[in-house]
């Protein structure tokens, strides 16, 4: 009995058992199938979630980058005009706005930039227009002589239609008189009133000139026209109120004004030096009639006092002869030398120095010799001033007219060498020379000769050559070689020296012995 109730509790606790474990089996089942449903609306969620994502970061991070490159890439190319056009309130949408900023303003700068550059470029241009009409009409300006007004002229009003300005006025300082002269003026109705030339119109050839109202009613730059510490005069420029001068076209002005001073300094210094060299051959002229023409009227005066007394003492008629004699001899002797003068004057220099009117000179004496005379010329330029062309060029026509009138030559030979910082002529002859190889018998011609000699510093020697004929040598130390030699100290002016076998004749002899 006690078996058989075990057995049925053990058969209920079975039972209870495999319902147990049946209802623990169905909860399972049930867990694992919600837990698969979770799994499958986890996925659904997560596919959702990572498509949402991506288009998130296409929409807002891929297209905000890629506009942003190619906002980059045309900066790159200067291409200032695209825009992100990015919205939102994130870092890139604002990074995108603050580029779109950006290329405006450097589009906006570049533009100008771009004005400014072809700004400078215009003007540029127009400067170097401006700086060529200078230059070409720097050559007018400068070889213009007195012309001021036509040479300046056509340019002035060149550079007023490239700059843009106008009228311009010149005026320069009376250098005796307080005061200014106007010389010039573009867009005139009128001449000036101290006008130099009345056949010239260069300042009147304007169609269209100005009123003196016109003129007034714009801004005025007075540029002052000198050169160092000179002032030569002033230079009015006028331009319109409304217009600024560039700096550019102020300096065009500053160097045009210093043009045109430099162009009337140079006029003014022409204009000097023309005076003193029409005064040193002025000079020139008188001292060789006071040299020569004027000592023999001179003479020819004291001759004829000297026969007006004896013809008050009664003196006999043979006495009388002796000094009409020397009156014809001097009045000879004066008509000779006028000869001489006026053929030296009338000589025309085939160039610069002493050279050409050697030339010539030989040229003449050979005609006249009817034998060619050999000439040897070796100077350095420039040496000699006027002054000692004419004193050397007189020595040597003198010696010639003795070759050709007394010497009885068949040859002659010139030679002028500069040696030694110091000038020889020497003039030789292959005719009778002198009779005993001293000093000749008085003559005028020698006299003046050697006065010549001492007016340059130097000496001049009279002798007979070993060969036959006779040998005159004149040698001085040029006036420039004196003035290099006083800042040399090392190496003093060289005095002249004469030959020691040189025998120096009377100052009053011809080296002839013939008597003109």
């Amino acid at each position: 009995m006690n078996t058989d109730a075990l057995r049925e509790t053990l058969d209920d606790l079975v039972a209870e058992i495999d319902v147990m474990v049946t209802l623990l089996e169905q909860n399972s089942e049930s867990k694992i199938q919600l837990l698969s449903v979770l799994q499958i609306i986890f996925l659904a969620l997560i596919a959702v979630v990572v498509v949402i994502s991506l288009y998130d970061i296409r929409h807002n991070l891929v297209m905000p980058l890629r506009h942003l490159v190619v906002l980059a890439r045309e900066a790159a190319h200067r291409n200032f005009g695209h825009r992100t056009k990015l919205s939102g309130n994130d870092e890139l949408a604002l990074l995108g706005r603050t580029f779109d900023t950006m290329a405006e303003e450097l589009g906006t700068s570049y533009a100008e930039l771009e004005e400014r550059v072809s700004r400078k470029q215009a003007e540029l241009e127009r400067s170097n227009r401006a700086m060529q009409v200078m230059h070409d009409g720097s050559r007018a300006l400068y070889g213009g002589g007195n012309d001021l007004c036509a040479s300046a002229a056509p340019m002035l009003r060149r550079l007023e239609q490239l700059l843009e300005i106008g009228p311009i006025r010149l005026s320069l300082n009376d250098p005796h008189d307080d005061r200014q002269i106007p010389i010039l003026a573009t867009h005139s109705a009128r001449r000036p009133e101290y006008c130099r030339d009345y056949d010239c119109h260069a300042c009147l050839l304007d169609p269209q000139p100005l009123s003196l109202q016109e003129t007034e009613a714009g801004e005025c730059l007075l540029l002052p026209v000198s050169v160092g510490d000179l002032m030569l005069g002033t230079l009015e420029v006028w331009y319109p109120k409304n217009i600024a001068l560039p700096d550019n076209v102020r300096r065009l002005l500053n160097a045009l004004a210093d043009q045109l001073a430099t162009a009337v300094y140079l006029q003014r210094r022409i204009e000097e030096q023309q005076q003193v060299t029409l005064m040193n051959e002025r000079t020139i002229i008188a001292r060789e009639l006071h040299d020569s023409l004027a000592q023999s009227l001179s003479y020819l005066k004291m001759q004829v006092a000297r026969l007006e007394r004896m013809q008050a003492k009664g003196v006999p008629q043979a006495t009388q002869g002796e000094v009409f004699g020397e009156l014809r001899t001097g009045l000879d002797s004066a008509y000779r030398q006028l000869r001489e003068l006026l053929t030296t004057f009338r000589l025309k220099f085939e160039g610069p120095g002493l050279n050409g009117a050697l030339r010539q000179t030989v040229a003449e004496f050979s005609e006249r010799l009817e034998s060619p005379i050999a000439l040897d010329v070796d100077l350095p330029p420039h040496l000699l001033n006027p002054n000692e062309e004419i004193h050397v060029l007189q020595i040597v026509r003198e010696s010639l007219a003795n070759v050709v009138k007394h010497a009885n030559a068949h040859s002659a030979a010139v030679s002028v060498t500069f040696r030694a910082a110091q000038l020889h002529v020497v003039i030789e002859d292959d005719g009778v020379g002198l009779e005993d190889d001293s000093s000749p018998p008085m003559h005028y011609g020698l006299v003046i000769m050697r006065d010549r000699a001492e007016t340059l510093g130097g000496e001049l020697s009279l002798c007979n050559r070993p060969e036959g004929g006779t040998r005159v040598a004149l040698i001085f130390t040029p006036q420039t070689a004196r003035l290099i030699s006083q800042h040399v100290v090392e190496t003093p002016s060289p005095t002249p020296t004469i030959d020691p076998h040189v025998h120096t004749p009377s100052p009053i002899t011809d080296y002839h012995g013939n008597r003109e």
